[in-house]
């Protein structure tokens, strides 16, 4: 009998679909839901941190895949009637929104002679036995009798066509595709070079969004030869072996490609191995996958497992455990891993795109990353110390596309967040001197940076709170250095986040907002919480404001469904309401009360707020988020929390009976044995056998340790 599989516990469908959660009666009906209510999600083939990710392409927003439109707020609307593709496309984004026209590129579609051939490369086929594992995505394509299986390597895809039936099959591969089945969605190269080199060996360079996408094609074929030929538009271009386009204009595109076809015997399977390289058509032939289907797809499924296994979880129901396992799958799909591999850069060494955004990925997902794996974190923050040094600023956002980074309002210096964290987990390989140099030059840059040094205000007022926090971490850098001048200076700056709030109110001052209003930003975790507090006037009046931001003791909030009216939207923003994980502004807040007393209010909102993840294609209740929104749940759901930043982990409320994550240094342990859903308070907690009176740990207290919790469905004193 077969072991059971970490693998087992991991749905990639989870996510894909808009949300079917119930919002339960209690505390989280009165949570508002205003951005899209889809995870937006896809189901396709990737490694941990993969370069390559190998799904069904039907045009669907964002990713590709799906039925779903373009959505910024409630649910989406369905674009097409049924799950459906026009081939299998490589590069997806994960969980975002308002991405548009970027990725699926090479797009790859199976037929026949006897189907149509060529002309019909662009009709729609029916999705049918999907299925999907980590590493692994397969199909059938209704009514042709083709059946697709996907997988990747690092730097390449393997797929495996089979064919029910004897016929004359055809491989088109449309190098010159990308983009989205939206307005203003599709991405038209800009120039290409295509050539054949044998009769099933092929390779291009199409310049996308302003970068070189070099693909090497290889076709494993068995008794009968392939004949390869380069198409455009929907003709043949015959005895040609290499088509060239200096410049493409979008009035004149048609799209290009090479095409095989031989005939097959019914059963017959067709691989086809691609290889990428963002550099050279030479890189890109040396990234051709080696090794058959069933062995890229296994490696592929060792690769997550492995990866996967740094959390091992005891108890909970067996939907927490599919959630928890697809939470932490979801958390490792961004960002893309490209050592060797910039365009930006001439020089050799880590490098990381598809930041979708920092934004998203700063406070939750990191931490979780950089705390697994250091390896990952040390690669991570020296490619955002390259990103600096060659293009003058920390990325915001940072996807494989030259030009304005148009999530730059979302928020500033969140990089220097990430480098804080990199200090507190004590990272190998990193020189601290170089990272306190450019994180002190990015502060001062641009029109933010200048205005927030010399008068210690700017508007959006969230930025004032980023800057500040931006300070505070150089400032640590800083003094990891020795460097006094410069932590002094950087500490005198980040007290400017006083600036930001008004003292009459105990909230932000007012101003305009990105993605919520000044209830959503004015609880954040900040680097001096007791003077955070004092500002609403004291523990009592914080936590009065906290409970009704989140809705204690508050009617049911609104709800919306697909093309919310303004008048629904104003109604329930005007609840000034948590955003109940569907959206990152507010995502930490529950964690809020620990710092101001009640540990068992933040153990009611957090129990709660984990409900509204379930193991079904709509299992979420907003974007992903690049696995921002999944990590929030991985942390919570073991019962810990990174405050980013700082040297600082939140006690929470564990769903598992005993969960144990495997740190550089060493497990650390929680044992909450009679947890429960109603046992969901902690009424005592020893650390290594040593009493806790207090929920927050450091660092150093985790790698090695056991933390024992006593759970009781009554709150306690804990934490007081």
């Amino acid at each position: 009998m077969n072991q059971p599989s970490i693998l087992d516990d991991v749905d990639p469908f989870i996510g894909n679909e808009p949300m079917d959660v119930p919002v339960p009666d209690g505390l989280a009906s009165s949570w508002f839901f205003p951005k899209p209510m889809i995870g937006n999600t896809h189901p396709g083939a990737t490694l941990p941190f993969g370069m390559v990710s190998a799904c069904a392409y039907s045009g669907g927003y964002p990713t590709g895949y799906g039925q779903w439109g373009k959505c910024l707020e409630g649910l989406p609307p369905k674009i097409i009637d049924r799950r459906q593709c026009q081939g299998f496309t490589h590069f997806h984004p994960s969980g975002v929104g308002a991405i548009r026209k970027y990725y699926n590129y090479t797009r790859v579609v199976p037929t026949t002679q006897e189907l149509g051939g060529l002309s019909t490369i662009d009709t729609p086929r029916g999705l049918i036995n999907e299925q999907a594992r980590p590493g692994f995505y397969g199909c059938e394509l209704k009514d042709t009798g083709i059946t697709a299986e996907l997988s990747v390597t690092s730097r390449g895809a393997v797929h495996q066509y089979t064919f029910a039936e004897d016929c004359q099959a055809m491989l088109a591969i449309d190098l010159s595709h990308g983009g989205i089945a939206i307005e203003d969605g599709q991405t038209i190269p800009q120039r290409a070079q295509c050539e054949i080199d044998g009769i099933s060996t092929a390779h291009s360079e199409v310049v996308l969004e302003g970068v070189s996408l070099c693909t090497a094609i290889s076709l494993r074929y068995y008794e009968e030869e392939p004949t390869a030929e380069l198409w455009e538009g929907d003709q043949l271009l015959d005895g040609a072996d290499e088509l060239s386009h200096q410049y493409i204009r979008p009035s004149t595109f048609k799209p290009f490609g090479v095409v095989f076809t031989m005939p097959v015997k019914a059963g017959h399977q067709l691989e086809l191995r691609l290889g990428f390289s963002w550099r050279t058509s030479r890189k890109a032939r040396k990234h051709v996958p080696s090794r058959r289907f069933s062995v890229t797809r296994d490696k592929a499924a060792e690769r997550w497992s492995e990866k996967l296994g740094a959390i091992e979880i005891e108890g909970g129901t067996e939907a927490q455990r599919k959630v928890f396992r697809t939470s932490l799958y979801r958390s490792m799909i961004k960002p893309c891993e490209a050592r060797d591999e910039s365009p930006f850069w001439p020089w050799d060494g880590p490098f990381f795109f598809d930041m979708s955004t920092m934004w998203d990925l700063y406070k939750t997902q990191l931490p979780l990353m950089l705390s697994l794996y250091p390896d990952f974190g040390s690669d991570f923050v020296n490619s955002l110390l390259n990103i600096v040094e060659t293009e003058g600023n920390f990325p915001i956002g940072y996807r494989m596309a030259r030009g304005y980074d148009r999530f730059a309002h979302q928020a500033s210096a969140l990089s220097h967040v990430t480098i804080a964290d990199a200090l507190t987990r004590d990272l190998p390989g990193i020189d601290w001197e170089r990272a306190a140099t450019m994180m002190s030059r990015d502060l001062s840059r641009g029109g933010v940076g200048e205005a927030f040094l010399q008068q210690g205000l700017v508007h959006p007022i969230t930025h004032t709170l980023d800057m500040a926090y931006g300070c505070f971490c150089t400032a640590r850098i800083a003094k990891h250095i020795g460097d006094t001048k410069l932590h002094d200076y950087m500490m005198d700056k980040a007290g400017n986040w006083h600036n930001a709030y008004n003292r009459d109110t105990g909230l932000l001052k007012h101003s305009t907002f990105y993605e919520g209003g000044k209830w959503n930003y004015s609880f954040r975790l900040l680097h001096d919480m007791p003077g955070r507090i004092a500002i609403s006037g004291g523990s009592e009046p914080f936590i009065e404001q906290l409970d009704r931001f989140f809705g204690f003791g508050a009617n049911a909030a609104p709800r919306i469904g697909t093309n919310p009216l303004p008048n629904e939207m104003r109604l329930g923003h005007d609840l000034h309401r948590f955003e109940g994980l569907c959206n990152e502004p507010d995502m930490e807040v529950p964690y809020a009360y620990c710092f101001a007393g009640r540990h068992d209010r933040a153990c009611d909102v957090v129990r709660e707020g984990l409900k509204l993840y379930t193991p079904t294609p709509g299992g979420m209740v907003g974007n992903d988020d690049s696995g921002a929104m999944t990590s929030w749940y991985v942390w919570s759901a073991l019962g810990l929390f990174p405050v980013a930043g700082q040297d600082l982990f939140l006690i929470g409320s564990p769903v598992f009976k005993r969960s144990t994550l495997h740190l550089p240094g060493g497990g650390f342990s929680i044992n909450a044995p009679n947890t429960s859903d109603t046992n969901r308070y902690v009424v005592s907690a020893s650390l290594n056998g040593k009493p806790l009176d207090k929920p927050f740990l450091a660092w150093r207290d985790l790698a090695g340790a056991t933390l024992e919790l006593a759970m009781s469905e009554t709150p306690s004193s804990f934490g007081r």
